[in-house]
């Protein structure tokens, strides 16, 4: 069985991987803005497959909203805005709680249209490339802390909890590699979207980004949406500081190895797609730093890159299509399917309790199409990659190597995640009318 993964074990780990804070790439970001720390990755085209994916990103961006699928074809009538899942209100109050502080100027900058494509721009590199909305870090910290009010009213506490675990282990990183300026709790950029209200006429929401946290917020009514979100940490604890304690991401992992364990040798098999987490089976795209535009496409479609790795479902990844793949849920035992339904719980831990309840009751309605797919070894000690997928839900795990830490192999403590609903799903397209639909 799994053990828990150890708080000493991830510190441990990481602090043997720190980099070479006199090397060129940290005394140069150390003088920059977060703003010329873009521009000099952009000039430059430094790393070469970063720029090239990120023009990949464009082409993403500018086709119309269709949905992550497993063929390629939406199933509709999957979601419904009948019955209410959250307590609005306070939110709705938070809001307008901050709409009365902000100057004209600042209005400008942090509302949009309830359809704008802004809703789709967000990414998780700590690279500021759409300065959309408000960034935490320049406005007055009351005004910050409105944000977070807005914020934390719309979560459950412990998904609240876990959002700002996330920001303080950006946070934390930002001081062991000494760049504060580019990562720090604030370094986050907040959107507002329509005109905050209780009533299912007049949906809006919320848009956080950052690095390692982003989470899209839908209001239409008392219903809420909360995916896509991606959580991610390098490292994923913090040992020293005021928030020393903080760990993040562990229970996902531990309860996606006790399944995988849990599987008889058949059903491991089946489920382990890959038995390397870098495997030559894999579509992989070198970047280059002439952006060769042949290569576009399959930038779009490759398994395996420098960015997310191994993950199907990141940011600009709006409308892909994943198959099913791995061990179905229906096949599994009742203790299996629990364990299914508790790493969904993880992932769904935004949401309030009774909108995660529902989404849970929606998992297990359809466990007939849920599937279990693995990457990698599954020992104690190695790192993986699991996903689970449904028509009604996706979600994604997955060790990371190093970006500031120095480990060229994947690593439990350097972890991505990611949640999306499938169909259209994602930031409430499913339950939005005519005007309110993302294009």
């Amino acid at each position: 069985m799994a053990r828990r993964s150890s708080f000493d074990e991830a510190s441990a780990g990481f602090r043997a991987h720190l980099p070479d804070l006199n090397s060129p790439r940290f005394t140069t970001a150390a003088k920059q803005s977060v703003y010329e720390y873009t521009k000099c990755m952009q000039d430059n085209r430094a790393p070469p497959w970063l720029y090239d994916l990120t023009t990949t990103w464009e082409k993403l961006l500018a086709e119309s909203y269709t949905g992550v699928t497993s063929d390629g074809k939406v199933k509709d009538g999957l979601f419904s805005a009948e019955h209410g899942n959250a307590h609005v209100e306070r939110a709705v109050q938070n809001a307008e709680d901050l709409l009365s502080s902000l100057s004209v100027e600042q209005k400008h900058q942090l509302t949009y249209p309830i359809n704008a494509r802004q809703w789709r721009a967000w990414s998780n590199p700590e690279f500021l490339l759409r300065p959309f909305g408000l960034r935490l870090e320049e406005i007055p910290k009351d005004t910050a802390q409105s944000i977070l009010a807005i914020i934390q009213s719309s979560l459950s506490p412990e998904g609240y909890q876990k959002a700002l675990s996330a920001m303080r282990v950006n946070h934390f990183l930002g001081e062991v590699v000494q760049l504060p300026n580019i990562m720090n709790e604030y370094s986050y950029n907040f959107l507002l979207f329509g005109t905050p209200s209780a009533s299912p006429s007049s949906p809006w929401g919320w848009l956080l980004y950052g690095h390692h946290l982003c989470i899209s917020c839908f209001f239409k009514g008392s219903h809420i949406t909360l995916t896509p979100s991606f959580t991610g940490a390098e490292p994923n604890i913090i040992d020293a500081g005021k928030w020393k304690g903080t760990e993040i991401l562990h229970k996902e992992g531990n309860l996606g190895l006790k399944l995988m364990q849990s599987l008889a040798p058949g059903q491991q098999q089946k489920a382990q797609i890959f038995s390397k987490l870098r495997d030559e089976g894999m579509k992989q795209v070198y970047g280059n730093s002439n952006n060769d535009q042949s290569k576009a496409d399959e930038l779009i479609t490759d398994t395996w890159g420098p960015d997310d790795q191994r993950h199907q479902c990141g940011a600009f990844r709006d409308n892909r299509i994943v198959p099913y793949e791995g061990v179905v849920a229906s096949e599994l035992t009742y203790e299996q399917r629990t364990l299914v339904l508790d790493i969904c719980n993880e992932f769904l831990l935004y949401h309030p309790i009774k909108a995660r309840e529902v989404r849970l009751k929606q998992v297990e309605e359809h466990f007939d199409e849920t599937y279990f797919c693995w990457i990698g070894g599954f020992g104690d000690d190695d790192a993986f990659y699991f996903r689970i997928q449904s028509p009604v839900i996706l979600v994604e795990f997955d060790h990371h190597s190093g970006v500031f830490l120095t480990n060229k192999e994947p690593a439990k403590y350097h972890t991505h995640t990611i949640c999306r609903t499938p169909n259209a799903g994602d930031y409430g397209q499913a339950i939005r009318d005519g005007a309110e639909r993302l294009t």
